[in-house]
């Protein structure tokens, strides 16, 4: 994939799909299964699919800021933000699922009805950063896929579509340079080589003094902080989390 294919805009389709299927996962979680623990420490499955469709909701806010020119924050507050994933956390399963499949329809409602040029206005992050409205696209993806493999029913990072793999392991490995570079205690360089693909990517500001190896979507997993690395090969340093 080229560094333009993966710094342009996710095809709404490619975000369809993968929506689709974690609604699959979802529609087959019992009650019991909403309340056992998630892969995501502290958090049940009911805490990810309430944030995954809160998540939606912050989006589509973006998203009405480039349809409307009006400024609208993704989130009114991280305390807010906060206290509806732990009130939505302990509903039952089929509000759970009626919750994200509404969410999921409002999004895509005003994604669709979007002319080219709307997806080039500049909106913000919930971290301030300037974005076309297009990346609002990559960014709900990430939630949908890495937080798929969260739920811990059965879908894994092996799971993760060939072209998202690529995307996301060349962000983490650009996202983990740059916090790797500001944490307080300095993490050695270190080189990362994708057994199944052709991606070779470098950690660390210093030359690198270990190499870590395995298949590309293990590697992304591991920097993302969704896998402990057991399945890779190479000395693993202690990495800072990702987000």
């Amino acid at each position: 994939m080229t560094s333009a294919a993966l710094e342009g805009p996710v095809s709404l389709d490619i975000l369809a799909e993968a929506t689709d299927r974690f609604l699959d996962t979802a529609r087959k979680l019992s009650n019991d299964d909403v309340h056992e623990p998630s892969l995501l420490p502290g958090w049940t499955r009911g805490h990810v699919l309430a944030h995954t469709a809160r998540n939606a909701d912050s989006l589509l806010n973006l998203l009405l800021w480039a349809h409307t020119g009006v400024e609208i924050p993704q989130y009114a507050s991280m305390f807010l933000r906060d206290f509806d994933i732990e009130a939505g956390a302990p509903r039952p399963a089929t509000e759970q699922l009626i919750d994200n499949e509404a969410a999921t329809k409002r999004w895509f409602a005003l994604a669709n009805s979007f002319a080219e040029d709307t997806w080039h206005a500049e909106v913000r992050t919930r971290q301030g950063r300037p974005i076309p409205a297009s990346e609002v696209r990559w960014m709900r993806l990430q939630e949908v896929e890495i937080h798929h493999v969260d739920l811990n029913a059965g879908y894994t990072p092996a799971d993760w579509p060939a072209p998202f793999v690529t995307r996301v392991l060349h962000q983490a490995t650009v996202d983990m340079n740059r916090i790797t570079a500001a944490a307080t205690e300095p993490v050695p360089g270190f080189e990362l080589d994708a057994t199944d693909t052709d991606f070779h990517g470098i950690v660390g500001a210093d030359a690198p003094t270990r190499s870590v190896a395995g298949p590309a979507a293990s590697i992304a997993a591991w920097l993302i902080g969704r896998s402990d690395g057991s399945d890779l090969t190479g000395e693993l340093p202690e990495l800072p989390a990702w987000k």
